[in-house]
């Protein structure tokens, strides 16, 4: 069988079990600040686990995009130097909320394997929950008697909780699960030994194929369990495993899941795959995080430099790097793979052939830009390599291999290979101490300690009412004490709330809550996965009343103005650029608005002119709002409303119609576009390959960023004394500056000049070195820079120390041949930090050349001593 028939036969099988099949939720996480990336296939249906959001349907199977590369489950390091782990994987599974439980689970698993599959029976292996005395609990003797139907008892085994007992977290649903193992080994080696002894044992051909979870347990936040009111079931099966024993290979990579893509880098490096275990594990490592990178991007997650997307890029420059060192491919290869992945998974990923050129972009300047920063992180452990032997030291300091980790994308093992050519190690145990105090950072960072919710009263969801109006009566329906960087801070749940929650680029509400004239200040509003939640400092006194809910209306409308704009804007850019145009993201707050779309080239200045042109067009003509809020999807697709990659949609869903601007928008809007007053662009940029972003402002701010400009032009025209033609007058201005530069830059060339021919004539020796030792007055550091360098290419064995005041701040520069450096180990860096303590300062630079400034223009003259004795 095919990957993709495969696939089929799983959501075919469950559906006749009477699941209904769902689409698999964006691999990028919004809206759960616990976590960056979906990392599990249940984590679409947390808010169902938490008994936030009302079941639907009970039973439920999919086939999830994950990534594991962050927090608990990270994979990274162990991707292509095994055959089993991935960062992007598929998890198909069957879900039952409250209906099924361990019989029905257990039994079908075993249909599907062994009746659709056919898996030898023989070699299947269940694991079950050994207990925890911890937790007071005992062994799953349950879902051991429906395995004893499949499987002979030494088939059964007893697991730790460790491996047995699957928990959301440190609080939350949790329960027992079932593990079921696969031996793939040949029969000549099983003879030797069972596979029982293999479980969990990290063997490449024993493995975990599929985790049956039964959630009955909440554990709350003092580590007790309590018995939860519905027992749900949450399965989670790996697809390229199951691939890898269905299709009878002995590698996750053998499959037809990755033989493609390996096929095509087999192509592109002219090497075979199979022949070099290093060239292999590059392969596979390449194959893989294509398919993190470019599921990433099409989900809307950019590489960067900070969290989720830094990420992403951490994972394209590790590939980039192995095809670098071991396939070596210097130039950007890595996007033409992409076409390859799209034939592969792209009819049950459309988002693959519908963000192709945007990914392929992405990819292609990433890598560009990382080739460029590797070979420049070479350049860097050379001199480390330099540096090292020249300190007659055998190892390069751990901190240093660090940055090159950090900062170029050097792993350790490359940093020690390099290093072990020149005959010397690395310091591991430094480059692990700097690794753990950048966790400890990070850690202390993102700290987030959340007490159990206290519950008042018992609701399904929280009504949002904040469309229609922005005060309304609510109650209180649970809370709890968060603590963060120090900081308290509590979180409530309101029965019906007009205060909206931070989600599609629109920033949560403020406002307060009021109760006999006490007021409680509500600072921020979030969503976190469809639980709206109000951030205030304190708790109201007395939480099971009933209050009045108020939103700061001003902020609100002024949000609403610049929601609505993006919507017009989108629109504009549609038309004036081009259908291509899809937003990549956005921000809106009551200040201003940013807008990130796909576009290939900077726009012209006649481009943004026209676009800020149609979009006050359409406030002028203060078009209404048309909306439906329980638009069935397929109704929607068929209106042409415009929908983002990377967001999870309902069966139903909320159109926002403004002329011909059409989109499923959950945020608030005006009522009429004449409401927002005016619209300015105030820049437009590139943030990433293909995608640019134009930040805008409206109403008031609009109005007074106008005014300002009106006013700096009043302010040019009477400086300009009073000239009519502005322009004509600045362009003559700048004429006659550009024309006084060149004269000043000749007058220093001259300057210079003269100052180096008398610089020579004072040299003196010391054995076979030529030194300059002085003193002078100069412009700017920059004369001295070139005055070094010059006399670098004129004089041989030159040793160059130069002191200078510039404008009451000392200055020093030192300038040493490269044959001083190599015969004689002198350093200019290290003697120009020793100096610079003269002039109560620092600096540092390269071997041949560095630079010092300070505070004490008094001590140049020791500052210059200092530096002579060096010489002796």
């Amino acid at each position: 069988m095919t990957s993709k028939e495969i696939r089929k036969a799983f959501l075919d099988f469950f559906e006749e079990k009477g699941h209904q099949i769902v689409k698999s939720a964006p691999m990028v996480v919004k809206g759960d600040p616990t976590l960056m990336f979906t990392n599990a296939g249940m984590n679409q249906f947390k808010d169902k686990f938490l008994g936030n959001e009302p079941i639907k349907w009970p039973r439920v199977a999919d086939t999830q995009k994950c990534l594991r590369v962050s927090g608990k489950h990270n994979d990274l390091e162990e991707v292509g130097l095994d055959t089993y782990h991935h960062t992007m994987f598929e998890m198909l599974g069957n879900w039952s909320f409250g209906d099924y439980f361990k019989k029905e689970v257990i039994d079908w698993a075993w249909e599907f394997l062994v009746d659709k599959m056919g898996l030898p029976a023989d070699r299947l292996y269940a694991s079950v929950f050994e207990g925890s005395s911890d937790d007071n609990l005992g062994r799953d003797d349950e879902a051991a008697s429906y395995w004893e139907k499949h499987l002979p008892k030494e088939c059964i085994l007893d697991g730790s909780k460790k491996d047995n007992f699957w928990e959301m977290g440190d609080t939350g649903p949790c329960g027992p699960c079932s593990e079921i193992h696969v031996d793939l080994r040949p029969e000549e080696e099983r003879a030797k030994l069972p596979g029982r002894e293999l479980v969990n044992k990290d063997h490449p051909l024993v493995i975990e194929i599929w985790n049956l979870v039964f959630m009955q347990f909440n554990r709350k936040a003092d580590g007790s369990l309590q018995a939860l009111p519905a027992r749900h079931v949450d399965t989670g099966m790996g697809f390229e495993r199951l691939c890898m024993a269905v299709q009878g290979v002995t590698s996750n990579y053998d499959t037809d899941l990755f033989q493609n893509i390996i096929g095509e880098i087999e192509k592109l490096s002219n090497i075979k795959y199979g022949t070099d275990e290093k060239t292999d594990i590059a392969m596979r490592v390449v194959a893989d995080h294509l398919r993190a990178v470019a599921f990433a991007i099409a989900d809307g997650q950019l590489p960067s430099n900070n969290k989720a997307g830094y990420v992403i890029r951490r994972i394209l420059r590790r590939a980039v790097r192995y095809g670098y060192t071991f396939l070596s491919l210097r130039e950007p290869f890595i996007y033409k793979l992409v076409e390859v992945l799209k034939n592969t998974m792209g009819d049950t990923f459309s988002e693959l052939a519908a963000q192709q050129q945007l990914i392929e972009k992405v990819i292609k300047e990433e890598e560009e830009s990382f080739l460029h920063t590797l070979s420049t992180g070479i350049k860097l452990l050379d001199e480390m390599v330099s540096k090292t032997r020249q300190e007659n030291g055998t190892h390069i300091d751990g901190k240093d291999a660090f940055v090159l980790y950090d900062t170029y994308g050097f792993p350790l093992d490359l940093t020690a290979l390099i290093a072990r050519e020149h005959g010397l190690s690395v310091d591991e145990a430094g480059f692990s101490s700097a690794m753990e105090e950048q966790k400890k950072r990070s850690r202390n960072a993102a700290q987030l300690e959340t007490g159990d919710w206290i519950d008042i009263r018992k609701i399904d969801q929280t009504k949002f009412l904040g469309y229609d109006t922005t005060e309304a009566e609510v109650r209180i329906a649970r809370y709890r004490k968060v603590s963060q960087k120090k900081k308290t801070y509590y979180q409530l749940v309101f029965d019906k709330t007009p205060f909206y929650g931070e989600s599609g680029g629109q920033v949560g509400d403020t406002g307060y809550l009021e109760q006999d004239g006490a007021k409680t200040i509500i600072f921020d509003t979030q969503k976190e996965n469809n639980l709206t939640v109000h951030l205030t400092e304190k708790l109201p006194e007395n939480p099971a009343e009933s209050f009045l809910a108020v939103v700061n209306s001003e902020k609100r409308r002024e949000t609403a103005n610049n929601h609505t704009a993006t919507h017009l804007l989108h629109a504009a850019l549609r038309e004036v650029l081009g259908t291509h145009v899809e937003q990549k993201g956005s921000l809106v707050n009551s200040d201003h608005l940013r807008f990130d779309f796909s576009h290939f080239q900077k726009m012209t200045d006649e481009e943004i002119e026209q676009v800020e042109t149609l979009v006050n067009k359409k406030i002028r003509e203060n078009s209404a709002k048309e909306e439906n809020r329980e638009v069935p999807m397929k109704k929607a697709q068929e209106l042409g409303a415009m929908m983002l990659f990377g967001e999870k949609y309902g069966e139903a869903v909320r159109v926002i119609k403004f002329g011909k601007s059409i989109e499923l928008c959950g945020g608030t809007h005006v009522e009429a576009t004449g409401q927002i007053g005016l619209f300015k662009i105030v820049s437009e940029s590139a943030i990433a390959a293909g995608v640019r972003r134009i930040e805008a402002i409206t109403g008031k701010h609009a109005e007074e960023f106008v005014n300002d400009q009106i006013n700096t032009l009043k302010n040019v025209r009477e400086a300009m004394k009073g000239s009519k033609d502005i322009l004509a007058g600045v362009t003559n201005l700048l004429k006659e500056n550009a024309d006084l530069s060149k004269k000043i830059e000749a007058f220093e060339r001259e300057q210079t000049k003269a100052l180096k021919n008398d610089l020579k004539n004072k040299i003196t020796k010391k054995g076979d070195i030529n030194i300059i030792a002085e003193q002078v007055q100069v412009e700017n550091a920059a004369m001295i820079k070139d005055l070094a360098f010059q006399l670098k290419n004129e004089v041989e064995n030159l040793f160059m120390v130069i002191g200078a005041d510039i404008n009451g701040k000392p200055n020093l520069t030192i300038m040493i041949s490269e044959s001083l450096v190599d015969q004689k180990g002198l350093n200019a860096g290290k003697i120009v930090r020793e100096a610079g303590k003269e002039i109560k300062g620092g600096g540092g630079g390269q071997t041949f050349y560095a630079t010092a400034g300070g505070k004490d223009a008094a001590g140049i003259p020791a500052a210059i001593e200092k530096a002579l004795s060096f010489t002796n």
